[in-house]
């Protein structure tokens, strides 16, 4: 007879994060402080690359439009950034570190002091707004399907919505539930359902709330 698997694994959760995650992974990122020409050349990487998107739209931002862009090798951008999905991640450093900020640290409801249902809905909603706002950008940083789930930024995120969901329903499986959650508000479907089905963002928050409320069983919102 068959014996049933093991339950799926529930990691212990922190109180909270000491601090905001670092998302970039090039080796420089490691260091205490950049030296300052190098931290000149990385600000005028940056400076380029948010300019060619700004101009000519995220699908412009290659190593070597940046690089000409910048006036220096490839080789250097290749250097500092590692491939182009790092390139597009540093771009969208400062507003997804400012973000967590929001959700760690942040006011209520998004920040700690709300309920934790009334902290799903505030998560939700500013992710779909963050996202509509820097959609193009967002899609073209995605990672491939196997780092989809494991690359810093997303764990964050769906640790986070995991912890409150912990909370709202502790007797229900929270890690496959919050990845439920965050397939909602994957960029990839956002785009869909704005661009292609013409669906208003009004209504993506409304349907956010609605789900959070139908898996914790709390009363809707006012």
């Amino acid at each position: 007879m068959s014996t049933a698997p093991p339950p799926f694994p529930t990691p212990q959760e922190p109180v909270a994060l000491p601090e905001l995650l670092q998302l970039e992974t090039t080796p420089e990122a490691d260091e205490p402080c950049l030296r300052a020409d190098a931290a000149r050349n990385r600000a005028r990487l940056l400076e380029a690359a948010g300019r060619l998107v700004a101009e000519r739209g995220a699908d412009a931002v290659t190593m070597e439009a940046v690089a000409a862009a910048a006036c220096v090798g490839k080789g250097t951008v290749f250097r500092r950034f590692g491939d182009r999905t790092g390139l597009l991640t540093a771009l969208l450093d400062h507003s997804e570190k400012k973000f967590q900020a929001a959700f760690l640290s942040g006011p209520p409801p998004l920040g700690p002091g709300a309920p934790p249902v009334e902290r799903l809905r505030a998560f939700g909603r500013g992710m779909l707004r963050r996202s509509v706002d820097e959609l193009e950008l967002q899609l073209a940083a995605e990672p491939g399907a196997n780092r989809r789930f494991v690359v810093p930024a997303r764990r964050v995120l769906r640790h986070h919505v995991a912890m409150l969901l912990r909370q709202a329903v502790p007797d229900a499986d929270c890690e496959l539930l919050s990845h439920t959650l965050m397939g909602q508000l994957d960029p990839a479907l956002i785009h869909h359902l704005t661009k292609q089905c013409g669906i208003p963002l009004a209504r993506l928050e409304e349907a956010w709330t609605d789900l959070v409320d139908r898996l914790t069983g709390a009363e809707s919102a006012p």
